[in-house]
């Protein structure tokens, strides 16, 4: 049988069930607590390694949209290398650029943009 979800009290604190079953919160107690950090260590490596792919690039965002636990990521990327080519190529640069981190995502949302002079 599954245990039952933690229950909040008006005063926002979290109850654990008893502590035979608190393995199964582990993971999401840590998610709660990266949404409090100003970012994510997974955020911080996908913003490096953009940074060093897109040498041109006038801003990078990077979001984990998975409250922190780095299965979903959000990605803002504005730069010169996109100028001219279709937004799925845009696309396929940034998958190339991430393909190895990738492989441990669920899922990933790309924004692309060129610098308007």
């Amino acid at each position: 049988m599954l245990p039952s979800a933690p229950a909040l009290d008006e005063q926002r604190s979290l109850h654990l069930p008893s502590s035979s079953s608190q393995g199964c919160l582990l993971p999401l107690l840590h998610c709660a607590q990266r949404m409090f950090a100003s970012q994510t260590e997974g955020e911080l490596k996908v913003t490096q390694i953009l940074k060093e792919k897109f040498p041109q690039a006038t801003a990078i965002k990077v979001t984990d949209i998975s409250g922190g636990c780095g299965a979903m990521y959000e990605i803002q990327i504005e730069s010169e290398e996109f100028k001219e080519k279709r937004t799925v190529q845009q696309h396929q640069m940034v998958n190339q650029a991430l393909k190895e981190e990738i492989k441990g995502m669920h899922g990933l949302r790309i924004f692309t943009s060129v610098p308007k002079h």
